[in-house]
């Protein structure tokens, strides 16, 4: 596991042990990054499930401005800060240990993110409960993008108030989805072609 471009570009990444966290490839990352472009750059993200920090480390090397990540494993987020300190990044991110649904409920979060990624632990449901928080709390800011990380048979119909989901990939046994913030006036929107925004 690396960082794969930006000012920590090459870096290797520690990774948790066991298996209570969910590893991104270093090809689904390449991928996201892919689609999500030069917009991340200048952006804040919301990192709910951090464990190694891969994806939050990503952002920033590519010029993200700040990204929060939340992990409740005390080894994931000892991880999570050697992996900031390795690369450099550390000044630029604020890590949590705590529970990520406790951090949404609470009125004194960060607001604002233009992205929020979600991958936590699998076959529990909780990227479903995630969503369903965010769409009630709406930490993200108006152009904001959720993008959620599971296996393809976690994967179910899910409505929501504020968001509906714009775009899935799936790269083997790894889908990525995309929720945008719904229109007022529209009350079911298409799916993006180009870009996820």
């Amino acid at each position: 596991m690396r960082v794969i471009a930006g000012s920590a570009k090459g870096r290797k990444l520690l990774s948790v042990p066991g298996e209570g966290t969910r590893p991104i490839t270093d090809r689904v990352k390449e991928s996201l990054f892919d689609i999500l472009g030069a917009e991340i750059e200048g952006a804040a993200m919301l990192d709910l499930f951090a464990g190694t920090g891969s994806v939050g480390i990503e952002a920033l090397s590519r010029g993200a401005r700040h990204v929060v990540m939340i992990d409740k494993a005390h080894q994931a987020v000892q991880v999570l800060r050697k992996n900031l300190a390795l690369t450099g990044l550390a000044d630029q991110a604020t890590v949590i240990r705590g529970d990520a649904f406790r951090y949404l409920a609470d009125p004194a979060a960060q607001h604002g993110f233009e992205y929020v990624y979600v991958a936590p632990p699998q076959y529990q449901d909780l990227w479903a409960r995630a969503l369903l928080a965010l769409d009630e709390h709406d930490l993200l800011a108006d152009d904001g993008v959720i993008i959620v990380q599971i296996h393809p048979k976690e994967a179910r119909p899910l409505t929501l108030l504020r968001y509906y989901l714009a775009r899935e990939r799936r790269y083997g046994s790894t889908l990525l989805q995309f929720w945008l913030r719904r229109q007022p006036e529209a009350a079911l929107e298409p799916e993006f072609e180009d870009g996820v925004r």
